[in-house]
């Protein structure tokens, strides 16, 4: 079943030609949209190949494979305020920790997700490599699979995976 205006009001950016993209952090460039299947578990997952922020002391510019997934409750984040909202770190310093907890924090405040996490794989630098990686589980019936999870990260350079 298609979905109706009244779903889709807090959707600008979908569809409309020309929306500016933005110079700086902007995170209420955000938007969401109902889910249709609140009961049903499953992933959204979005990885950004071509993320892109800039180090605070230098201004150097970091880039990283970006990587968003989380299980819906509510609502779902419209992908493309997602990637409006993750342009507006082009122009932004911060280091990749705080990078990866910022997007993290964003999203869940719009959205409350089930679960969430976010995976920064950012290029080597002096040749050293930070992949900062974060999760929560906002509603507590996910708590003990953000805490599996979470214990089973492999580290750097290494799949996400819950080990048996």
């Amino acid at each position: 079943m298609p979905r109706t205006r009244k779903e889709l009001e807090g959707v600008k950016a979908l569809g409309s030609k020309g929306t500016p993209v933005p110079r700086t952090y902007a995170p209420e460039v955000l938007e969401s949209f109902p889910n249709k299947h609140p009961d049903r578990d499953y992933w959204v997952v979005f990885t950004c190949p071509e993320f892109t922020t800039l180090c605070p002391k230098t201004g150097q510019p970091d880039f990283a494979e970006l990587t968003i997934r989380y299980i819906p409750g509510d609502r779902l984040v419209e992908s493309k305020s997602l990637k409006l909202y993750l342009f507006g770190f082009r122009n932004r310093g911060d280091f990749h920790e705080d990078v990866v907890n910022i997007i993290h924090d964003d999203i869940v405040a719009l959205l409350r997700p089930k679960y969430i996490e976010v995976y920064g794989k950012f290029a080597a630098r002096g040749g050293i490599t930070i992949d900062p990686y974060v999760n929560s589980a906002p509603c507590p019936a996910y708590a003990r699979l953000a805490e599996t999870r979470f214990a089973n990260w492999g580290g750097a350079r290494q799949p996400l995976q819950v080990r048996q």
